[in-house]
């Protein structure tokens, strides 16, 4: 299991960097194509090595890299 998140961790990242480094939870979902409970362990995975940041705006997340 840890290694599949760390796999999918390195997805979201490529994604995110190709999304231009910030995008809202339905676009890296999109982009990954993750179930949701996967895209979330690999954002907490990022998260912990201070790779990714939040913000919220209006209700909606985006997650930009650190």
């Amino acid at each position: 299991m840890k290694i599949k998140i760390g796999t999918n961790a390195g997805l979201v990242w490529e994604k995110l960097s190709e999304l231009g480094g910030n995008a809202d939870l339905k676009a890296i979902k999109k982009a990954t194509k993750l179930a949701e409970k996967d895209l979330y362990a690999a954002l907490g995975w990022l998260a912990r090595e201070d790779k990714v940041v939040f913000k919220d705006n209006n209700g909606e997340t985006f997650v930009g890299l650190a």
